[in-house]
Parts: C-alpha cells; sequence; structure tokens
C-alpha cells in the first residue's frame, strides 16, 4: 500500500508540473497541431518569380521621382526626393538588407522550408530564403506572442502565422526603417504588415499590406505571383563589400531639398502631370484615373522601355513597337 501511494503521489506530481507549465509548452506546438488538421497547404519548394506583373518596377527598377501607386505623405515624399542611387555603392551601404515586405517589392526568387515538430506533426515555423540584399523571413506558427515593443528591431521583422482555410495569415512587427521602392520610397521603423499565402497549384500569391503610421496615408496593398520550379536555385549570395567607386573621406552621394534633377524626368517622359507621379492616397483610386484619361495625351514616341516592356531595341525588325522613336505599346501606357 505504501509503494502505491508513493507511485500516485509521484503521478500527481508529474501532473501539477505539466498543468504549471508554460503556456507554449503545454499548448503551443499542440494547439497549432489541433488547429491546423485538415487545413494545411503544403509551401515547401522553389518558387521562381516570373516578374509579370510590375515589371518596371521589380526588375530594372522604377525611375527617380516616381512615386505613382504609393499612398505616401509629404514627409515620406521629401525623404525620396534626396535619394541617390549611388549611395548603394559606399562599401558601408552595400550589405543593408531590404526588409521582409522586399518579398513582394523585389526580383528574386524564393525557397521556403517548413520547420515540423516530430513528435505531433505540427508546422513549427516557415523559413523563408533571404538573397544577397533580401533578409530572411521567418513566420513562427506554434502561437508564440510578439516580442515586448523595446526588443529591437529587425530586416526580418518578427512575424506569427495562422492558417485560415488553407491559406496562412501573418502578422509582421518590429521591422527596421527601410526602402519599399528602389528609388528612395521608405517605409518606417514603426510599419507593420499583415501577409496572405495562397497556393493554387503551381502558383504562390502572396499579398502583403503594410501600415505604416509614419509615411504613408493608407495601408500600402502589393503581391506578387511564385511559381513552383523545382531547377529554380535561391541561394544564400553573401554579401562582400567592396570599394566600387573611389571617394573622398566623408562623401556621401545625396541630394539637398530641392536640388534633385531628374524628379521631373518620369512625369515629362511619359507626359503626365506631375501631380499624379508624387504618390498620395487620393491618386491610388480608380477615379483618379478616369479623370486623367479625358485629357491624357501619350507622347507621340517610344524613347524608354519600347519592346512592349522589355526595355530592349531589337535591331532587324519588323516590329515597330521595338524601335526607338516609335509610337509607345499599349501596355506602356495603361
Amino acid at each position: 500500500m505504501k509503494g502505491v501511494r508513493h507511485i500516485t503521489v509521484v503521478a500527481a506530481g508529474l501532473l501539477w508540473l505539466a498543468a504549471s507549465g508554460p503556456a507554449f509548452a503545454q499548448g503551443g506546438v499542440e494547439a497549432a497541431a489541433a488547429a491546423t488538421r485538415g487545413t494545411i497547404t503544403d509551401l515547401a519548394g522553389s518558387w521562381a518569380n516570373r516578374l509579370h506583373e510590375d515589371w518596371i518596377e521589380r526588375a530594372p527598377g522604377p525611375h527617380i521621382g516616381d512615386y505613382s501607386g504609393l499612398p505616401i505623405n509629404d514627409e515620406a515624399r521629401a525623404y525620396a526626393d534626396l535619394y541617390q542611387v549611388s549611395m548603394q555603392n559606399m562599401p558601408e551601404r552595400q550589405c543593408i538588407l531590404y526588409t521582409s515586405q522586399y518579398i513582394v517589392m523585389g526580383p528574386q526568387n524564393l525557397r521556403i522550408e517548413p520547420e515540423v515538430d516530430p513528435i505531433s506533426g505540427a508546422i513549427v515555423a516557415l523559413h523563408m530564403t533571404g538573397t544577397v540584399d533580401r533578409a530572411p523571413h521567418t513566420v513562427w506558427m506554434d502561437g508564440r506572442p510578439h516580442p515586448s515593443r523595446n526588443a529591437p528591431h529587425t530586416a526580418g521583422g518578427f512575424s506569427t502565422g495562422v492558417w485560415q482555410g488553407g491559406m496562412i495569415v501573418a502578422q509582421t512587427t518590429h521591422l527596421k526603417a527601410g526602402l519599399v521602392w528602389r528609388n528612395g520610397v521608405p517605409h518606417s521603423d514603426q510599419a507593420t504588415i499583415t501577409e496572405y499565402y495562397a497556393r493554387h497549384g503551381d502558383l504562390l500569391t502572396i499579398t502583403m499590406i503594410l501600415t505604416d503610421p509614419i509615411y504613408y496615408e493608407e495601408p500600402f496593398i502589393r503581391n506578387a505571383t511564385f511559381e513552383l520550379d523545382s531547377q529554380t536555385r535561391v541561394l544564400p549570395e553573401p554579401c562582400e563589400p567592396q570599394v566600387e567607386i573611389p571617394r573622398a573621406p566623408g562623401e556621401v552621394p545625396h541630394y539637398l531639398p530641392g536640388e534633385n534633377p531628374y524628379l521631373r524626368e518620369f512625369a515629362e517622359t511619359f507626359n503626365l502631370p506631375l501631380e499624379a507621379v508624387r504618390g498620395g492616397a487620393a491618386t491610388t483610386y480608380p477615379e483618379y484615373g478616369k479623370k486623367l484619361r479625358a485629357t491624357y495625351k501619350p507622347p507621340a514616341k517610344c524613347t524608354v522601355y519600347c519592346c512592349g516592356g522589355t526595355g530592349l531595341t531589337v535591331p532587324n525588325t519588323n516590329n515597330a513597337a521595338c524601335r526607338e522613336g516609335d509610337a509607345p505599346p499599349p501596355e506602356i501606357l495603361r
């Protein structure tokens, strides 16, 4: 009887320890397994960015002074107006990573590797590769809380996700300040992101809603679609800074307020009103485009991104859209 009582006491003690353990240990992975049972969509693999949408912004990069489609405020506009791309040639700036929002902004491919709990089979996290200038991105799926508001901010931020009908919805906080476009348009370190990961067959669409109380008048919505491709290589590509342009000590490429000579170039190239390319929430709505369409006159000839948007000119061809100086192709004018 004494042995039985001893076993009973020990068992009761173990149960008490299990019940009094941290909430994460008790309900984290197990809750994730229960919540995702029957709703998980496999997102693992190498995903190729085909650049079928927003090709100019994502591949060669947006024009200086082109803030069209961005709901930015005056502070963000003033910040971007000072930008000079040559500052990225400085050795101390070459390896500054774009923040995790650049998944849907940049040209890079993507690899997703799930971290699976070996006991429950629940997905603990989704690890997404970075590249030479984009930070790796991890979405935690085990129910852990976000860190304190005083925790360090990083280029990857801190993301937690949940499954909703086979789609992942993630919330990202603790981002460092960074660039949204490669023409100097910023987001602040107070920005947060809601991300949606939805797979349809061999296509993965990532939708991002960036909210920034410092630089944006309204949430900024952008998405990108990737195609599953086992032959797509996604390498870490470690950054190794080098002196590319010799400069005097202390010299930093920049423009002082009002001195950037290229801010009107995009508007003049495509014969657009300057206010239309300066951004702002009002310019992002269809009603604004309808108002412009009544008076808009396209440029008489193509001078940039001819050939239907490839950016190349093709010699000895009968395709008039591929010759600089001809009328611009329709897709440039949409």
